[in-house]
């Protein structure tokens, strides 16, 4: 079997078009993915296909032109804009000579070197241990049975049985650390009812600019960055509005298409501040020429956790990089339904500010959510 090499940063990402819609957004979001994990890409392949291959998920020609890349860029990693079975993977490891890596496994190297909070560094390794139950059940069947060893297998057992046991008992574990960070969530929630404050959690695609928006309307000083996934652990705090209305601001992780469903698992303690918020405002980057199906791919992941029926209100984040202007869409009742911004800037920033207040008086006194409904 193939031995796979320590990682690298030096990468081949290669991304095949089946045909499907947003095949040019999704090579250039798998570059931005591969650059915010510290990955040096040294080549991108394409390719058109029906569909995958069973063993290989590429054709025996590309996947002869990706070991050719990888050689002469001297390159140890390849890097699939797609989800591998784990045959595939373990395949294409040993005609391609290099370690091989999904979209989805890329997704949580990058997930793992973010998370900075205890919760999201539980949450992270729920998912990745999640993951890699697959890959020990179908991809680990060429392991030999071994002898027992002290205090780990007992007479005849495998070292894949071995293994998948230590993991099944640090998935419990985690999974019980995470249901009491839940339940703390909680209380903090249950106490903001009582103190009747309006929440409102920012949701949206990532690098969509929601830090950005966090900071300038809190002053919370949140890590920003021109990345992916740049936020993961949650942050909530006060905006002062104009005029005493009380609101609570929480930002949370970024969204992307096809976002795996182990992360949506593991990070359901953080997601549910939106199913439990009175208001979400959906940052959208205004400047991107793929942002409805961006706004699609959000509005999926919010369906998926249980949070389509709160309000939400578009916020057109980036307009420094537009045409527009700063400005308010009202609906037929008169109700802010869009805010055009920059929270780089702060143009336009007095009118998040306003959607804000407006909501909040609205919800007073008696549609905020109560001890009781909480």
């Amino acid at each position: 079997m193939f031995d796979r090499p320590g990682s690298s940063t030096k990468a081949v990402l290669v991304s095949l078009d089946f045909g499907e819609a947003g095949y040019a957004e999704g090579v250039e979001e798998i570059q931005l993915l591969a650059a915010s994990a510290g990955v040096a890409a040294r080549a991108l392949i394409k390719g058109r296909r029906a569909r995958p291959d069973p063993a290989l998920f590429a054709g025996k020609g590309k996947v002869e032109e990706v070991a050719q890349t990888v050689t002469a860029t001297g390159a140890q990693l390849a890097i699939f804009n797609h989800e591998l079975s784990p045959v595939q993977e373990r395949n294409l490891e040993r005609e391609l000579g290099c370690r091989v890596v999904d979209r989805l496994s890329l997704i949580l190297d990058i997930f793992a070197q973010r998370a900075h909070s205890h919760e999201g560094k539980l949450q992270v390794e729920l998912a990745q241990l999640e993951h890699l139950a697959t890959r020990l059940v179908r991809g680990w069947t060429h392991l030999e049975r071994q002898k027992g060893g002290i205090g780990l297998r007992g007479p005849g057992e495998t070292q894949l049985e071995t293994d998948r046991q230590l993991l099944g008992k640090r998935v419990k574990v985690l999974k019980e650390k995470l249901a009491k960070v839940r339940s703390r969530r909680e209380v903090q929630r249950r106490a903001r009812s009582r103190s009747n404050l309006m929440t409102a959690s920012l949701v949206g695609y990532t690098n969509a600019g929601k830090s950005t928006l966090f900071n300038r309307l809190t002053r919370a000083g949140v890590y920003t960055a021109d990345q992916l996934f740049v936020t993961l652990d949650t942050t909530t705090r006060r905006v002062h509005t104009g005029n005493g209305a009380g609101v609570v601001l929480s930002d949370t992780v970024g969204f992307i298409r096809r976002l795996p469903h182990t992360l949506v698992a593991a990070f359901r303690a953080t997601l549910e501040e939106t199913i439990h918020a009175d208001l979400l405002v959906h940052v959208v980057d205004a400047s991107s020429d793929d942002r409805a199906a961006q706004i699609a791919a959000v509005n999926q992941v919010l369906a998926e956790i249980g949070s389509q029926a709160v309000p939400q209100i578009l916020v057109m984040n980036k307009i420094d990089r537009t045409r527009f202007q700063a400005q308010v869409e009202r609906d037929e009742y008169g109700r802010i339904s869009r805010v055009w911004t920059s929270a780089e800037t702060g143009e336009g920033l007095e009118f998040v500010r306003l959607m804000l207040e407006e909501h909040a008086v609205a919800l007073q006194p008696t549609e905020l959510k109560s001890p009781a409904a909480a």
